[in-house]
């Protein structure tokens, strides 16, 4: 059986086609390494030693500060420097890496360097939509996983980078992204668990919400868009990744894997789909910040373009009237639930 290594040779492109071509193509290698070897394990098989497969990592080199276009919140590095990233799903994330390599290229007139990183790929983050091999292990061969796949570690999935906390090792290599690979995966599990809807489905724009008559709405107006042959939205999703087309669209052969589940979620999920993906998401997040904190943890792995909290005020000032917006800019901190986030000064 063929161990890859994280060793394999780093492969130089000039530009960001080739770049993401070869990211995809390692990734598939990997992750195919991984879903065979599993394949052999559920069928009895027991290899003689681990089986490793490892994230594609991409790596850029700049010697200046200067960048072509000053306007951008995003797509640039800050300064001369090393940065590398791993990268995952980039199926699901192509556009988003295509965005940023070409920006990146554009700024900083860098070549990128792709191969594989020395991070781990575990095994339950390889299983295809709808596996469900776990459940057809003994105990005993469930034990035996620990011996010979990598497992989620999740001392290793802390926001570090994202929080402005991580600290560089001396000489390392300067972070690329928000998030690294396994941080993603762990993200885009566990929001098929708490919205009971794949990743796939999250549009660039997300409505949390802690009321259910706005998802009552919600419902009412994806369905409504439905039978609009016209309507700009072409699909509605809904727990179980019950996709509803828009009427005059076939049905796809995702669609004939969706189910109602026979109890909703913890914060049910609903996706009013644009083919650009620009279309509107809504969660329903239940009570208290807890929930707030998590659902938004793992959605920004997506990079959304926006989003918004949709409440219902308690009280109103003399200058309101029923129906006014009220932009919420502070809130309660004596939950602690973002303590270990925010400094305490921070309303």
């Amino acid at each position: 059986m063929e161990q890859f290594t994280h060793d394999r040779a780093i492969t130089r492109h000039t530009t960001p086609e080739q770049a993401l071509t070869h990211i995809q193509q390692l990734y598939r290698e990997q992750v195919g390494h991984l879903r065979d070897a599993m394949q052999r394990f559920v069928a009895g098989e027991t290899p003689s030693s681990p089986i490793h497969a490892y994230y594609p990592k991409v790596r850029v080199h700049t010697h200046t500060v200067a960048r072509a276009d000053t306007t951008l919140a995003y797509g640039f590095v800050e300064g001369p420097g090393t940065y590398e990233a791993t990268l995952t799903r980039p199926d699901l994330f192509a556009e988003y890496y295509a965005e940023q390599l070409r920006l990146l290229r554009a700024s900083h007139d860098v070549d990128f360097e792709v191969g594989l990183s020395d991070k781990p790929i575990p095994i339950h983050f390889s299983f295809a939509e709808n596996d469900h091999i776990e459940g057809s292990l003994t105990a005993e061969r469930r034990m035996l996983m620990r011996d010979v796949f990598d497992l989620p570690d999740l001392e290793a999935m802390d926001d570090g980078i994202a929080n402005g906390t991580w600290q560089p090792q001396p000489g390392g290599a300067l972070p690329l992204s928000l998030f690294t690979a396994p941080r993603v995966d762990y993200s885009l599990h566990r929001l098929r668990h708490y919205t009971g809807t794949a990743p796939e489905w999250f549009q660039n724009f997300v409505l949390f919400t802690n009321y259910q008559f706005y998802i009552d709405e919600f419902i009412r107006l994806g369905h409504a868009e439905m039978a609009r042959p016209d309507s700009e939205y072409c699909a509605f999703v809904e727990p179980g990744n019950v996709v509803t087309r828009r009427a005059g669209l076939p049905a796809e052969a995702v669609d004939e894997l969706g189910s109602p589940p026979p109890r909703l979620p913890q914060m049910p999920g609903y996706h009013l789909v644009r083919a650009d993906s620009s279309g509107i998401t809504m969660v329903n997040i239940g009570v208290g910040p807890a929930n707030a904190k998590t659902i938004t943890d793992h959605i920004a792995v997506l990079r959304p373009h926006a989003w918004m909290m949709l409440g219902h005020c308690a009280g109103l000032r003399n200058s309101q009237q029923l129906g006014d917006y009220v932009l919420a800019h502070a809130y309660v901190r004596e939950d602690h639930v973002l303590d270990e986030e925010l400094p305490l000064w921070v309303p």
